[in-house]
């Protein structure tokens, strides 16, 4: 069962990323791996909750006493969105299923990843430097957008909306974040992502400065530099850094942690942190891995 329900000095709770056990794009990556062996592992390792992964069941009616039996919450699940070229409608009719879903698991944020205006076909494997940028003409309106849809999610669901910035989608750069959220009305949640942020180019901690009072969700990933130097001379894709271990969790790159420790005690933020890597757990063991990302988080906080 898991033992810490909070970090040391703080009113935040640590998470796993079921992605250390199984890749949910790429499926050959921890294929042979069970959704009980995960569980057990999070729960043993001392993780207060998971989220969602492709090989969890979708009925709270299942997973809610899934997660009980190991000790676990439900800390969130990505949304595939589509603001950038369709409606508040069509999205609230899109995350209607998954949205029910997270309610009735206790969520209180909604991980919201754009998905349009990506490179058709398999964007993720395309070369980095073949992705599609939004025009900064269309960013007031998409903001304008994701904050509609931010208000009707937790009116309908109490579910606040988490934006992730991400590698290969529209928001990748700090610009590109600045100006989206920036445009956005309060209501629109920022999910701060270690591992994104540095594999874009730029230090997480001018998102804090920025938009500490946004942050409702937290990925802790980290980065080796000299697989995203690769990535980047290569002109490689994202899936290409994935397998070849551009990330890895945290303590195992060249990410540094301190900022978000400092955040998170010194604004009383209360949501979730998330140990995040997506790595080849033939090359990474899973269970190894994730141990060490706790005692080196639970470490930070104690400092």
């Amino acid at each position: 069962m898991s033992q810490q329900s909070t970090l040391p000095s703080s009113k935040a709770r640590l998470a796993v990323s079921p992605l250390s056990w199984a890749n949910d794009v790429l499926e050959d990556l921890g294929a042979d791996i069970s959704l009980d062996t995960c569980l057990r592992d999070a729960s043993a390792n001392g993780y207060a909750g998971v989220e969602l992964g492709r090989k969890f069941p979708r009925e709270a009616s299942v997973l809610k006493p899934l997660l009980d039996s190991n000790g676990l919450a439900l800390a969130s699940g990505w949304h595939s969105g589509q603001l950038a070229e369709k409606s508040v409608d069509e999205e609230m009719a899109s995350v209607a299923t998954h949205a029910e879903l997270l309610k009735a698991m206790g969520c209180s944020v909604l991980v919201y990843g754009e998905v349009a205006m990506m490179t058709p076909g398999s964007p993720l494997d395309e070369p980095m430097s073949r992705r599609l940028l939004m025009p900064s003409t269309q960013r007031i309106g998409y903001s304008s957008r994701l904050t509609e849809f931010a208000k009707r999610l937790f009116d309908k669901y109490g579910l606040r909306l988490a934006y992730h910035h991400h590698l290969m989608m529209v928001a990748e750069t700090f610009e590109e974040i600045s100006d989206i959220i920036g445009a956005a009305g309060p209501e629109t949640g920022l999910l701060l992502d270690t591992g994104h942020a540095a594999a874009a180019g730029f230090d997480y901690a001018k998102l804090i400065e920025r938009f500490g009072d946004r942050i409702v969700h937290i990925h802790l990933k980290d980065v080796r530099k000299a697989i995203r130097a690769e990535v980047q001379s290569k002109d490689l894709s994202f899936n290409d850094g994935v397998r070849s271990g551009m990330f890895t969790v945290p303590g195992d790159g060249v990410v540094d942690f301190d900022p978000i420790v400092r955040f998170v005690k010194d604004s009383g933020y209360a949501g979730w942190l998330v140990v995040e890597a997506e790595q080849d757990p033939a090359v990474a063991a899973p269970k190894e891995y994730t141990a060490k990302a706790f005692e080196f988080i639970q470490a930070k906080f104690r400092a």
